[in-house]
């Protein structure tokens, strides 16, 4: 049974659905504001390894990954470079796109964009107001805020208490009853453009960041869904604030929180404010996208990486020892999973686990005369992680080298002739030199009873 660490709750629990064999899956997209590097695409990598983990499991996976296409950041930086902000978050949004696709990830079941359900806010604002949760200002501003003392469960998410937490910095304080009540809905500013901003009860404006996720996940999942699942720094204030407004108005919301850790570098957040990000074009200059998959799903999703580009380089050659495998034994059809890999799975996506399932299945079909059976149990492993190299979602998987294997195979052929004789005159020293003068050029050979298989090394593998 799939077990899923629940933030919430702070422990591993069964994954027991609301409704029997269906899964409801809301996944925090991006803002898009700029170019997306590797920290942004880690959590859209992580949580498509999930929905492909259910659907693999057998489960009708309902996926939702909304768009931020209005912030007060996408105003700013449209602002600074001259031109509409629609046309910036359009443009940021087509290079999103792009960056998804070259890290094979599955489209969702539907990607609803904040813009496109501006009703749906103004009708859940309406009923936290009603419910007496919620306010407008009385400054004149149009702003609406959500009254955080009038709903005592506040803070459930993170385990905090609202005398511990800070002032919400989303507006102007002075309309607020208390520092820590959050926009719902924001006024339109004589500096803001008119096309951002919507008619309202209370004049024209916008909706606040985290009324956003709740209109949405109710509109696609219901009232109450599964799996709720985002980036860990969205724990506080975003996810907070989403539970609360959403139970306020009556719904159950999500039953289980999952949250993704960082990828970082030099111990801080990989962020564009750092000027540390790594934009997706840049790396993908340097490594497949297949690789830079692997590099991403190799790592357990609630475990914080420490980007490097030596890493990478070690992830990437370690999955071309995969295809070598691959491309020797030879078109194969994907067959089952090994248990341990699906036990792996199970246990909260374990897949670093899942991942040595993987290299030690290529290491059993290296040494094996029939390398078939292990070939068909590497392609199920693959296309659950979404890496399998025959995946036609994967233009370059099998770019690495033309002809590669064929090459390598002729250049070492003498080579490991010269070694087989040396072992059999009992010339061991000849043989581990030989050996080594392999290595040296990042070759591993393995000794089989049908003779010896080469594959590129993999450091720890």
């Amino acid at each position: 049974m799939l077990r899923l660490y629940d933030t919430q709750t702070r422990e591993v629990r069964d994954f027991v659905p609301l409704v029997e064999g269906k899964a409801g899956l809301y996944v925090c997209g991006l803002t898009v504001q700029s170019e997306p590097h590797v920290g942004h695409v880690r959590s859209a990598v992580n949580f498509d390894v999930l929905q492909r983990w259910l659907r693999h499991e057998g489960y009708d996976v309902s996926f939702i990954r909304n768009t931020t296409d209005i912030d007060d950041k996408i105003l700013a930086k449209a602002e600074e470079q001259g031109r509409p902000w629609y046309n910036l978050a359009y443009d940021m949004k087509r290079e999103l796109d792009r960056a998804y696709a070259s890290l094979n990830v599955m489209p969702p079941t539907y990607e609803p964009a904040a813009t496109g359900h501006v009703p749906e806010m103004l009708e859940l604002i309406t009923r936290l107001i009603e419910a007496g949760h919620a306010y407008p200002a009385e400054d004149g501003s149009g702003d609406v805020y959500f009254d955080v003392q009038s709903w005592p469960a506040y803070g459930e998410l993170t385990h905090q208490r609202i005398d511990d937490m800070e002032a919400a910095g989303d507006a102007d304080p002075r309309g607020k009853r208390d520092p820590r009540d959050f926009a719902l809905w924001k006024g339109k500013k004589a500096s803001e453009p008119e096309t951002a901003s919507w008619p309202s009860p209370w004049g024209r404006g916008r909706p606040g960041w985290h009324i956003e996720c709740s209109a949405m996940a109710g509109k696609y999942l219901g009232s109450a869904f599964d799996i709720h699942g985002g980036g860990v720094d969205l724990r506080f204030p975003h996810h907070e604030n989403e539970v609360a407004q959403s139970r306020a108005a009556g719904q159950r919301f999500a039953s289980y929180w999952m949250h993704n850790a960082w990828i970082t570098t030099a111990g801080e957040k990989m962020s564009k404010s750092l000027g540390n990000s790594l934009l997706i074009p840049e790396v993908l200059k340097r490594v497949r996208g297949i690789e830079l998959r692997f590099y991403l799903v190799a790592a357990h999703y609630r475990s914080h990486v420490e980007f490097s580009f030596e890493a990478l380089d070690e992830a990437a050659q370690g999955f071309r020892r995969i295809e070598g495998f691959l491309e020797r034994a030879g078109e194969e059809e994907a067959g089952e999973v090994p248990q341990a890999f699906a036990d792996a799975m199970d246990d909260d996506l374990g897949t670093p686990a899942a991942v040595a399932v993987l290299f030690d299945t290529v290491r059993e079909g290296n040494r094996s005369g029939d390398p078939a059976p292990y070939a068909a149990q590497v392609r199920a492993m693959l296309d659950v992680l979404g890496l399998d190299p025959a995946d036609p979602a994967w233009p370059d998987a099998q770019k690495t080298d033309a002809g590669l294997s064929d090459v390598v195979d002729a250049l070492l052929s003498g080579l490991l002739a010269q070694r087989s004789e040396a072992r059999a005159a009992k010339d061991f020293a000849t043989a581990d030199a030989i050996r080594d003068q392999i290595a040296a050029a990042g070759i591993e050979v393995e000794d089989t009873p049908d003779g010896p298989v080469w594959s590129l090394s993999q450091k720890d593998a």
